[in-house]
């Protein structure tokens, strides 16, 4: 079964493919290999991992596979594994995202996950958002630092970037949003 979505603002047409929700949204025709480790404590599949897909039975599916899990590489060992070694348990909620799965979840069209360079993390409280935050900001080279809170749910959470592509930006901003 297919459902096709509209992206609003380019006009484009994603067609999405339904997935038995086993596989989380993973594309296992492509023979990649989820579990590959990216760093000692994270995974291809937890990086790739869609709550939206699960939800929805749509695949999270790489153009550029090579490509891709290189990016998810170097975010999860030059920014994801140190966190972890200095705060402990890292959980991310949001990895790589292809350009369907992005538009359904209402990401921006230039968004890095789409490229395999961004991470949305789990905070559990806003003092382990605070403590993230903190800690990549003085400690790390990243692209963009977001410190983000749903008004409506109150929960919080970082986004962290890190590119290869040009020097990254050190940008940081804290936002809310009514999502």
């Amino acid at each position: 079964m297919k459902n096709n979505f509209m992206n609003k603002n380019n006009r484009e047409t994603f067609k999405v493919e339904w997935n038995d929700p086993k596989n989380a949204g993973l594309d296992l025709d492509q023979g990649i290999d989820y579990d590959e480790r990216l760093a000692p404590h994270f995974t291809l599949r937890e990086m790739c991992y869609s709550q939206t897909c699960v939800r929805l039975g749509i695949i999270n599916r790489m153009n550029q596979p090579e490509v891709i899990i290189a990016r998810l590489r170097t975010l999860c060992q030059k920014v994801l594994e140190p966190l972890r070694q200095a705060c402990g348990k890292v959980v991310v909620v949001s990895g790589y995202r292809s350009d369907c799965v992005n538009y359904v979840v209402g990401g921006v069209t230039n968004s890095q996950h789409r490229l395999g360079e961004a991470a949305d993390l789990y905070t559990p409280t806003k003092e382990r958002a605070r403590e993230y935050f903190d800690f990549i900001r003085n400690n790390l080279e990243f692209d963009q630092l977001l410190l983000e809170r749903n008004t409506k749910t109150g929960h919080f959470w970082v986004h962290v970037s890190y590119t290869e592509r040009r020097p990254n930006r050190q940008m940081v901003k804290t936002l809310t949003s009514n999502l």
